[in-house]
């Protein structure tokens, strides 16, 4: 092995490292990759726009590997950089929504309410205090999510499904409800919601995977 002295922790050429990592770990190698390449595969969803959740999905992992790889994608897939920042406030808008909607966890336990479950349906319906303790944010927020939602370059259905994979990201449960519901309304089906979800898990997974290569580079300093 040669011995690594540089101080860049991110270069682009460091990815054309990962393929190293199946000598060893062989069978998670290759079956991770599998099960990326059919996530990302055509489907119900067009690879257009699992390369837009991808995107998407890589701006809220923080994986500077991955959004090279999948804005080069999506482009090579057709999308147009108006699509490209659609979808990154998309996933901003979640990102910064997921915060957000668990603020009515922060009113459970500041006021002492709530029960022994922690996540219900019907404590979402707290949100609206926040219009009353900061409203000028609450305004302004809400401004921002609707404005991200909407149609543009992609439709109301696009930016659900995305909204819907980010969710998964985030972790955030009122999330999961309000998108999944808002891309059914949209017109999205259960299909197509199923593989935004895998588009989501694979990037998700992805991060980690592309990172080895950060890995390699520290064992070997």
């Amino acid at each position: 092995m040669t011995k690594i002295t540089e101080e860049g922790l991110y270069r682009k050429s460091n990815i054309h490292r990962l393929g190293e990592l199946k000598d060893y770990a062989p069978e998670a190698f290759s079956s991770f990759m599998d099960f990326n390449n059919k996530a990302l595969a055509e489907g119900k969803l067009s690879v257009k726009i699992k390369e837009l959740i991808a995107v998407a999905v890589a701006h809220v992992t923080g994986c500077p590997y991955c959004i090279e790889i999948h804005v080069n994608d999506v482009k090579k897939a057709g999308a147009n950089k108006e699509e490209v920042a659609e979808a990154i406030f998309v996933a901003t808008a979640l990102k910064a929504g997921s915060a957000f909607a668990h603020g009515v966890n922060a009113l459970n336990a500041f006021d002492g309410e709530g029960d022994e479950e922690l996540y219900k349906a019907s404590y979402f319906n707290r949100i609206k205090e926040f219009a009353r303790l900061s409203g000028e944010n609450f305004s302004a927020f809400i401004d921002f999510d609707q404005q991200a939602l909407k149609a543009g370059e992609l439709t109301v259905k696009e930016k659900e499904i995305i909204a819907v994979a980010v969710a998964h990201v985030t972790g955030c449960p009122y999330c999961i409800d309000i998108h999944v519901n808002g891309a059914k309304k949209a017109g999205a089906t259960l299909e197509e919601v199923t593989e935004a979800i895998f588009v989501a898990v694979a990037l998700k997974a992805g991060s980690a995977f592309a990172h080895g290569v950060n890995a390699l580079q520290a064992y070997m300093k």
